[in-house]
């Protein structure tokens, strides 16, 4: 393995930490209705559990509801009990055929819970990165200790590595920002 296969390898790692922490935080509410909210849900269906977008169409009607039309309408009672199992924070209501999930306001309070929480998932990311710019380092170190690279080119790709971290470190840090102004605003 050469050096920028390494860097190259790092460098898809971290786009990938990023991509699934940015998905993670779509499932965060913030005050508008998003149908990522409802990802997470999981509805017995014939037995299984499976993803609530695959037995139903989730759509937001206005930026306080999320609508739920199940493809078949036996699946309407599991539904509402799934989402409400799903710890959302949501009270789903049904007319038989369709069910609307309307958003209550968030409090001051669970804004600022919501925050944190994010914030600590963003720092999980974080941590993740540094773990791969430690793993390519050490492979790096272990292509000059092999001397299949030279001391200076482990230095260049040292700096190209950290470079790199420190990029997407502030990748990170604006999803962060985006996020926080997006729960904090009533």
């Amino acid at each position: 393995m050469e050096a920028k296969e390494i860097i190259l390898t790092a460098e898809r790692h971290m786009k990938t930490t990023i991509e699934k922490t940015e998905a993670e935080l779509a499932t965060i509410r913030t005050g508008k209705a998003t149908p990522a909210l409802l990802d997470g849900v999981k509805v017995d269906y014939y037995g299984a559990k499976v993803p609530l977008k695959q037995v139903a169409n989730v759509t937001v009607s206005d930026p306080k509801l999320i609508t739920v039309q199940p493809w078949e309408k036996p699946l309407v009672g599991e539904i509402v009990k799934a989402i409400q199992t799903a710890n959302l924070g949501l009270n789903p209501q049904s007319d038989g055929t369709f069910i609307r999930v309307p958003l209550p306001p968030l409090t001051e309070e669970r804004r600022r819970e919501l925050v944190k929480a994010v914030k600590h998932m963003v720092e999980e990311a974080k941590v993740a990165l540094r773990n791969v710019r430690r793993d390519a380092i050490e492979k790096l170190k272990k292509l000059e200790k092999d001397h299949v690279i030279t001391e200076d080119d482990l230095h260049r790709s040292q700096k190209e590595i950290q470079d790199l971290t420190d990029k997407k470190t502030a990748d990170l840090e604006r999803v962060f920002v985006a996020k926080e102004k997006d729960i904090m605003e009533v």
